[in-house]
């Protein structure tokens, strides 16, 4: 017979006498050899537990002599402490009852004191009368098995372990992020009313005059820097200003905090755009720069002075502020010039620009910090909205109140998206239009 791909079977090599002699040289085991050297340990008892019969095998594996052994221990004694309590409350009533157990868990003591894991099946011998008369016994080395058992005992308790390690991080995580938004809204919420402290509530209401207002702030967890108010002063007169100090967080609003109420000290002292200013560096200076820490604000500060034809006069003076920018009613738009303005407070001296104009009915002034002008409209630091782009804009809605100019400078901010990176702040000012249609003028504080 041959394979299919010509190579005959091993039966037509001439290699049969070599297998027929490997066959007979195992044949030649006796039984004796068999059982003293199987790859197990083998023992019979007697009913009590007596040993008759141990091969050699089992008896290495402890390291015990035969003739210590056979009639002079019972197979319990071969056991642990705790071998022996299983032994006595479950495996010996199991097997009278059963006659047989198979793979039964148990340990073995050594000669050297070392233990020996194993697994254990017996069966009861009975005689032809049906007597019980002795018990084989057959043990298998366990040491691998249970090592093996307790690696992945081990294994599967360090990844409960670490399980429970990952759940109980998540947990404090979990905490950690609840607490930290609590401590965020706690945070914003005591920014929110220290911001609202630093600013007027509202806007008041002038005789002959709307007015409205929008304040942006770059961060919630920062106090902005901009700043603008409005409010009467003797002779009928009204001042306003607004600015943008330097920083942010809790050194700009304690600036912002002293710039205001050095102003309104000021305009009730002498209401000269210049000389508000002035006193405006003159303490600034003192405070902080003159002391080795630098701190200083941009201001545009103004004096309306209503006139007998129903418009206002507008007297402005500005330190380093972005101009004014002025909506007519015939739909023109220019900015109000204030040239040459130093910063307030960088410097011992300053001289600080002035202009002058009317705002006749249907006219309004705008007031802004540079986050308008300033805003990202590209990808680079350079892509900035500008003055060029604010001024077609105003162009575009004039002539409009100040509420519409708000409005429309609102939407144009939120346009911006991350790009408006600053605080701004917008103030409009104006004198109603005559109402064709009767209607009453209104002022939009907001």
């Amino acid at each position: 017979m041959c394979r299919t791909d010509g190579v005959p079977e091993p039966s037509e090599t001439g290699d049969d006498d070599a297998m027929d002699a490997a066959f007979a040289t195992l044949l030649e085991d006796s039984v004796e050899e068999l059982y003293e050297s199987a790859p197990c340990g083998y023992l019979s008892t007697l009913m009590d537990g007596t040993i008759a019969k141990i091969n050699t095998t089992l008896l290495n594996w402890l390291g015990l002599e035969r003739s210590a052994v056979v009639g002079r221990k019972r197979f319990v004694d071969l056991l642990t402490v705790g071998g022996k309590l299983y032994h006595e409350t479950h495996f010996a009533p199991l097997l009278r009852m059963q006659g047989e157990l198979r793979g039964i868990a148990l340990e073995m003591k050594k000669a050297q004191g070392g233990r020996l894991p194993v697994l254990v099946s017996s069966v009861v011998k009975h005689g032809s009368e049906g007597d019980p008369l002795l018990i084989r016994t057959t043990v298998f080395d366990a040491a691998d098995r249970r090592a093996y058992e307790e690696e992945l005992l081990r294994r599967r308790q360090d990844a409960e372990r670490a399980r429970a390690e990952a759940e109980r991080a998540r947990a404090e995580a979990e905490q950690a992020r609840r607490q930290a938004e609590a401590d965020r809204e706690r945070l914003a919420d005591a920014l929110a009313v220290l911001q609202k402290s630093l600013l007027p509530d509202t806007l008041p209401t002038l005789p002959g005059l709307e007015t409205a207002v929008y304040y942006h702030t770059a961060s919630p967890d920062q106090l902005g820097g901009d700043f603008y108010d409005l409010f009467p002063i003797n002779g009928g007169r009204w001042a306003f200003f607004l600015g943008d100090v330097c920083g942010k967080g809790p050194q700009a609003a304690a600036l912002t905090s002293l710039t205001r109420y050095t102003l309104r000290a000021a305009a009730h002292h002498d209401p000269e755009p210049d000389v508000a200013l002035t006193t405006l560096n003159a303490v600034l200076h003192e405070r902080y720069t003159a002391g080795g820490n630098p701190r200083y604000c941009t201001c545009i500060f103004g004096i309306l002075d209503p006139g007998t034809d129903g418009g206002m006069t507008v007297r402005l003076g500005s330190g380093g502020h972005p101009p004014a920018l002025v909506l007519r009613a015939d739909g023109q738009a220019h900015f109000l010039p204030t040239p040459g303005g130093l910063l307030v407070g960088a410097l011992p001296k300053a001289p600080f620009a002035t202009a002058t104009t009317t705002l006749a009915p249907g006219d309004t002034l705008l007031l802004y910090s540079d986050g308008l002008t300033e805003a990202r409209t590209g990808p680079t630091r350079d892509s900035l909205y500008g003055e060029e782009a604010l001024l077609a804009f105003a162009a575009a809605q004039a002539p409009a109140a100040p509420q519409a100019v708000i409005t429309a400078l609102t939407e144009l901010l939120e346009g911006f998206g991350d790009g408006l990176n600053d605080d701004t702040a917008l103030l409009a000012l104006g004198v109603p239009a005559p109402q064709s249609d009767n209607r009453p003028a209104t002022n939009h504080p907001r």
